[in-house]
């Protein structure tokens, strides 16, 4: 006898929305409720994978589903904290080259982590590395 049982997704698999809006709904359906639009590049954690559509956790904690097809393995970061600084290196001590304001995303460029430290890039062009901390969508 074949059972079929969902795919679960590992534990912190992160995605990035790919299309300019990403429709999340209530229920793995386009019939569903439509709950909420989220931005291109914006990090979600899968935590259900069914194929075609995927049970995602946001940066509030909240979950829904969402057509896979509307997101892409591109690995990006959100900032959840005021300010947050973009360092030359991965040491606190090393030249700052930015802040970053909240809810702003980036690109993550080594998505392993570097003692606390993740390296990522904005959109314009700053490339240097920030705490794991200050961000949600990291491993």
């Amino acid at each position: 006898m074949l059972v079929l049982v969902p795919l679960t997704a590992s534990a912190l698999d992160f995605r990035s929305v790919a299309v300019t809006k990403a429709t999340l709904y209530d229920a793995p359906s386009n019939a569903a409720k439509k709950v909420l639009l989220l931005s291109q590049s914006y990090p979600v954690e899968v935590v259900v994978n069914l194929g075609d559509w995927l049970k995602v956790r946001d940066a509030e904690g909240g979950l829904n589903w969402v057509e896979a097809k509307q997101l892409s393995n591109k690995r990006t970061v959100l900032i959840r904290s005021n300010n947050a600084e973009v360092r030359q290196a991965a040491d606190a001590t090393s030249k700052m080259l930015a802040t970053v304001e909240k809810e702003v995303v980036l690109e993550v460029l080594d998505a392993k982590p570097n003692s606390g430290w993740v390296k990522v890039k904005h959109r314009d062009g700053v490339v240097g590395y920030l705490l794991i901390s200050s961000t949600w969508g990291t491993d």
